[in-house]
């Protein structure tokens, strides 16, 4: 139930310290059993809490968060959420993805700050247009919105790019979702936690988990910092420290971590109406609700776990947006970060049992975690509850490696995201 408070209200908890607050989820002892535990409180490991709740009626779950709710990747990331994928496997996941987050705010009741502006996608050359041609081809034979624009098209849309002549990557036009755009990564992490302790699960923040209790080659519970937890099944979303908590369970997955660096300008006046991407440049922008320019750009492909990023990896990132936008050479930076993401050998997720019986995975997303985060916890929350994967998760089961059945979306998920 939404409550609404008068604007008297609001100004007497601005001047009281806003102590009269309800608070939006509980914060409840560790229990000794539970039905299933989901290690991570990010915005995978909330949403598969919230819909083994909702969809299967399973509530005596707990997600086991080390440090804070979003505090990792899901509070990391540039909110770029989208569906321009290759293969036929991909464009289902982050279809279904994007079709849910259309309606997460009205499910949650929580304002997510869901902004479809459009993503654009930059060609530079004749040979990049041709294969751009190839993607608008592929999404649109997937069932996924896409247009190919012409340099013209592009200036119409984004008068503000560098058009110049003498431009190191002239721009000859390119892809075009219309119902990408952005969202509020801390809304949609609190509006699943709000939503999912509603329904009854225990969501346990600054609690470590620190090795599994293995028995009869089975997982049958964590330890953690406050105490042992027993459970039928463990789900570990982990994100970018997914191969340390694998380690722990006793197998080795197909994961490196490397930094996702990102950075926001001083606030300005709304100039950039959508999300731009150039793979020429290696950098991505859009522009925040408060006026923020949010940029971002490739991965540092040296493994590291430092969220702080590096300088030489910026300067690279700050060199393709000044290309892209000469006029924002006087922008001051205001602050910078980096995510720890777990990519995988052909850049797509990992969802499914573990090598350790009765622990499940849902890993490896790699820059695309935060846009996958509906369809990854309504499909791992499937997994979890009924031991099957649902045929959209099917195919990025672990086998895949083995069967050498990959799908390989390096080029779908190496810049944007």
């Amino acid at each position: 139930m939404t409550r609404n408070y008068s604007a008297l209200t609001l100004f007497k908890e601005g001047l009281n310290g806003q102590m009269g607050w309800q608070k939006a989820w509980r914060s409840p002892a560790i229990k000794p059993r539970y039905d299933i535990v989901i290690i991570g409180g990010g915005g995978h490991g909330l949403a598969t809490g919230y819909y083994l709740a909702k969809h299967h009626n399973i509530r005596n779950v707990a997600i086991i968060e080390k440090g804070w709710l979003g505090g990792g990747n899901t509070g990391r990331n540039t909110t770029v959420i989208r569906s321009n994928y290759f293969f036929p496997e991909s464009a289902a996941l982050y279809e279904m993805s994007l079709g849910m987050y259309e309606t997460l705010g009205r499910e949650l009741n929580y304002n997510i700050m869901l902004s479809q502006r459009g993503l654009l996608s930059l060609a530079h050359s004749e040979a990049e247009m041709e294969m751009s041609a190839r993607i608008v081809n592929a999404m649109q034979i997937n069932g996924t919105d896409a247009d190919l624009l012409d340099k013209a098209a592009v200036r119409e849309i984004l008068p503000i790019l560098n058009f110049s002549e003498g431009a190191r990557y002239p721009v000859f036009g390119g892809v075009w979702q219309g119902r990408a755009g952005t969202a509020r990564h801390d809304a949609v992490a609190w509006g699943y936690a709000r939503a999912a302790d509603r329904l009854g699960v225990d969501i346990i923040q600054t609690c470590d988990v620190e090795e599994f209790i293995i028995e009869d080659g089975r997982c049958r519970g964590v330890r953690t910092s406050r105490g042992d937890v027993r459970t039928d099944r463990v789900g570990m979303a982990v994100a970018g420290h997914s191969s340390h908590m694998a380690q722990r369970a006793g197998f080795r997955l197909p994961i490196t971590s490397y930094a996702l660096q990102a950075c926001v300008s001083e606030p300005v006046k709304p100039v950039l109406d959508n999300v731009v991407l150039s793979p020429g440049t290696g950098t991505y922008a859009s522009q925040s609700d408060k006026g923020e320019m949010v940029i971002g750009g490739g991965l540092d492909r040296v493994p590291s776990y430092g969220q702080r990023g590096n300088l030489p990896v910026l300067e690279h990132v700050i060199s393709g947006l000044l290309e892209m936008f000469p006029s924002f050479r006087q922008l001051r930076l205001m602050r910078q970060w980096a995510g720890i993401v777990d990519v995988t050998p052909d850049s797509s997720p990992i969802i499914g049992e573990s090598p350790l019986s009765n622990l499940f995975i849902d890993c490896g997303w790699g820059t695309g975690g935060f846009k996958g985060i509906p369809a990854g916890g309504l499909l791992f929350a499937h997994l979890l509850a009924t031991g099957k994967h649902h045929d959209i998760s099917r195919p990025f089961d672990l086998s895949r490696f083995a069967r050498g059945r990959l799908i390989d979306e390096a080029a779908g998920s190496g810049i944007a995201h």
